[in-house]
């Protein structure tokens, strides 16, 4: 039995080990918290949105950051402090914009099966997610917006999604809850949304009950070539070192994964692109009542919602481009309250629970799931905004590629 290493126990490292131990491997997770899902996978948007597969690669993102960049509350915010490494991945993110069409139907694609793949697995194992199977409204405020919104639906009807417009009226009739007027929107009906850390958690128990090995509070510092394996190195939370061997080793380590491809001899060249969110503690009846179930996306705002059960509401949005910075700005989380009391002016927002995260983005906006350089490494990262929701596609193709070289 071939033993693989996987570095990272977000929602992509659990669900490639899981595709891994489901082919017959013996597989070992990596990570440097305490428990599965402790970094970008702890509170995101909580969509699983094929519906938001467009890339972003457009010229009127790159205007946008330029017109907001010294705007402290915008949805998109560049800090122009000199970085070689933002401004080299701004120029590739640049150098993809004659690709937008392929890639966001390429993504589209992988994003339907994948929505698939995380209900069947959840079902399976038994364990839950607080999944809503109530679709998603993307809402728009303006014409032009709107305009754009058709444009793209075309691209995803190609890649093989239904989204159907909605009028205002539409609107307020899949969600009653909404008490402002928009102009129009899309619904997609086979969307959902769900916590992406319950899930990542279940799932992570699951596969430790089938045998998986973890290591947590475990910082990974080197992987040697050995023979025709690798060696892996790591300390653990009392500082001592330890090795083991493997056949092969697969990087989903989100915004780490440049340091790895840089241990292992390959450029990965994946951002941190910072995003927010809020959990809204629902405490009362009345906010409970006032609350959405439908998931939302405010195009112009950038803001996305999702009822994780009865008693918490998630509003997510905005990206910062400011390195690898966790820190929590209250002049960024302010807007995503103020949202909430405009659209939903009775859900009382004194008990919202901040956080903060980085996406780890590729330049065209598409993960990487490929080998690397040497033998028995590859890759499973930089899924940037939709990890959530495209993680359980690409494990099945890195598990297949890794059979592939190594038959069970």
């Amino acid at each position: 039995m071939k033993k693989i290493a996987v570095i990272g126990a977000g929602v992509t490292g659990v669900t490639t080990a899981y595709s891994l131990m489901n082919r017959g491997f013996d597989v070992t997770v990596f990570d440097q918290n305490r428990y599965a899902a402790m970094d970008t996978s702890f509170a995101n948007g909580g969509q699983l949105s094929a519906s938001n597969a467009e890339v972003w690669n457009r010229w009127s993102t790159v205007f946008k950051g330029m017109k907001w960049m010294f705007k402290r509350g915008a949805p998109l915010l560049v800090n122009p402090k000199p970085s070689w490494h933002k401004y080299s991945w701004m120029a590739e993110f640049v150098a993809n914009i004659p690709h937008y069409r392929q890639n966001t139907i390429d993504t589209v694609r992988l994003a339907i099966a994948a929505r698939e793949l995380l209900r069947t697995t959840a079902a399976k194992e038994g364990f839950a997610f607080d999944i809503e199977e109530r679709g998603i409204l993307h809402i728009y405020n303006t014409k032009k917006e709107y305009d754009h919104a058709t444009e793209v639906n075309a691209l995803l009807a190609e890649g093989g999604l239904t989204r159907e417009a909605v009028t205002p009226e539409d609107i307020k009739k899949l969600e009653p809850a909404i008490k402002s007027d928009f102009y129009g929107g899309y619904y997609t009906a086979s969307d959902a949304t769900g916590d992406i850390h319950l899930y990542s958690r279940g799932l992570s128990e699951a596969c430790r009950k089938k045998g998986v090995n973890f290591h947590f509070n475990a910082d990974v510092t080197e992987i040697t070539q050995k023979d025709c394996g690798h060696v892996v190195a790591w300390k653990d939370s009392k500082k001592l070192r330890h090795e083991a061997a493997f056949d092969g080793i697969v990087v989903c380590a989100g915004v780490g994964s440049r340091k790895f491809g840089k241990i292992l001899g390959d450029r990965i060249n994946v951002y941190p692109v910072k995003g927010y969110s809020i959990t809204v503690k629902l405490d009362d009846e009345e906010s409970q009542a006032a609350a959405p179930w439908v998931s939302l996306l405010d195009d112009e705002a950038k803001v996305v919602t999702s009822r994780l059960g009865k008693d918490r509401f998630r509003v997510a949005g905005t990206a910062e481009f400011n390195g690898y910075n966790w820190d929590i700005r209250d002049d960024r989380v302010r807007p995503l309250v103020k949202w909430v009391e405009d659209v939903f002016p009775d859900v009382q927002t004194e008990h919202a629970v901040p956080w903060a995260g980085l996406r780890p983005m590729m330049p065209n906006m598409v993960p990487i799931v490929a080998p690397g350089k040497r033998p028995g490494v590859y890759y499973n990262t930089g899924h940037g905004h939709l990890g959530w929701t495209l993680s359980a596609a690409t494990a099945e193709i890195i598990a297949d590629k890794i059979l592939a070289d190594y038959p069970q």
